[in-house]
């Protein structure tokens, strides 16, 4: 089948580059394909980033979740405004939902969500609340009563669509 494709592509004058080509199998099992083009064997992977996604073998979300996670606390510890005394509340919040939430949240269509990686993203939202409100982790503050203080519902049990802003 390769060897179809490598004659078919040089009719268009077009070569797989065997350098950047690799192979990669979403199963349970994660066996190596044996794909040679030419004389040369390609690399298995186990993840690739495609389309700014990361893609991996068990075909799970949870590295692509824990990255988007990372970039989101980047982007929300950037943006210093985020933490003035300032803003509003109300300002803060729609500018945590504009620049974190909208980093976190890319690509989240595709994921599907299994009670880890949801625990992963409500420990985020609540790092967002949290720093917002100035609350410590020390602090002996619960999780709702900070929910309460930012007039929040958890992300699961709001609309995760109603970005009310």
């Amino acid at each position: 089948m390769m060897d179809k494709l490598v004659e078919t592509g040089r009719e268009y004058g077009m070569e797989i580059n065997i350098e950047k080509s690799k192979v990669m199998r979403i199963a349970p099992t994660a066996e190596p394909l044996n794909v040679v083009i030419g004389n040369q064997q390609m690399e298995n992977v186990e993840h690739f980033k495609y389309l700014g996604s990361i893609v991996t073998t068990d075909a799970l979300c949870t590295k692509e979740v824990k990255a988007r996670i990372a970039m989101a606390k980047a982007a929300f510890v950037k943006k210093r405004i985020l933490l003035t005394s300032k803003l509003g509340l109300e300002m803060k919040k729609k500018l945590v939902k504009c620049y974190a939430w909208s980093v976190a949240l890319y690509g989240a269509e595709t994921w599907t969500l299994r009670k880890k990686e949801q625990k992963y993203l409500e420990s985020f939202e609540m790092w967002c609340w949290r720093r917002i409100e100035k609350i410590r982790w020390t602090d002996r503050v619960t999780n709702e009563e900070v929910l309460r203080r930012v007039n929040e519902q958890r992300l699961h049990e709001g609309k995760l669509t109603g970005w009310d802003i």
